[in-house]
């Protein structure tokens, strides 16, 4: 089974062979999460965090007027709430975008792991300081960009991490979600959404069609969305 917890934590520092055994051990029982379900649930306090195997996931919160706002998309390799270890209760939920595997890591264990093996527990606290930075990208992104330039750096920014797991093909990459949950984490509506995917195949920058993304011009997108992926931290050094 493919360990994409393994691979994002090697790609940013070398892992001991007892490191490796504790890593493979974390994501040994997967279980399914099926399309629309919540994984992690506002209000409550977990008693695990939650690794993504396969699949797409998405930290949102719902407003009273049932309005969505997505503020992270998850894919393999993440901890959709190791932050859930310190801070409860639960300030967001995460929903599965397409049917998931996960493995729930219980804080138990993961206090163990930050009491008996230090430098993995600076690589998990990497991981978290990375979620941050994307955040503030997208936050940075939404604030500096025409709808557009936004869009474009999602699929940029999606392209990078996915790559990082070995999910890509070349410039493509699956993406099997609706436009509407692209809406709800670029804070556009649907028509607007559609209208900026018009532009992007236009422009020879883009296609997304039936779930798959197929970047056309690179170094075009890349332009149009300001991207510079350092805020990813994909390389390998010590930590």
């Amino acid at each position: 089974m493919l360990n994409p917890l393994r691979i994002a934590l090697e790609r940013r520092d070398r892992l001991t062979a007892e490191e490796v055994l504790v890593v493979e051990r974390l994501v040994s029982k997967p279980v399914p999460v099926a399309e629309g379900a919540d994984m992690v649930r506002e209000g409550e306090s977990p008693l695990h965090s939650t690794v993504m195997i396969s699949g797409f996931s998405a930290r949102y919160t719902t407003f009273s007027d049932g309005k969505r706002q997505i503020s992270a998309v998850h894919v393999p390799g993440d901890f959709v709430d190791l932050h859930s270890l310190l801070l409860r209760p639960m300030d967001h939920s995460v929903v599965a975008l397409t049917d998931c595997s996960v493995v729930e890591v219980p804080h138990t264990l993961l206090r163990e792991i930050s009491e008996r093996h230090p430098h993995l527990t600076r690589l998990l606290w990497t991981l978290t300081v990375i979620d941050a930075a994307i955040f503030r990208q997208w936050l940075i992104a939404s604030g500096h960009l025409p709808a557009v330039g936004q869009i474009a750096h999602f699929f940029c920014e999606l392209w990078t991490r996915l790559s990082l797991v070995g999910l890509t093909e070349g410039r493509s990459y699956d993406l099997p979600i609706a436009q509407a949950d692209l809406g709800d984490a670029m804070g556009l509506s649907a028509v607007h959404v559609n209208r900026c995917m018009m532009a992007l195949r236009r422009n020879g920058l883009l296609e997304w069609r039936g779930g798959r993304v197929r970047i056309l011009d690179w170094d075009g997108l890349r332009t149009s969305a300001a991207f510079d992926g350092q805020y990813l931290n994909l390389e390998q050094r010590p930590r």
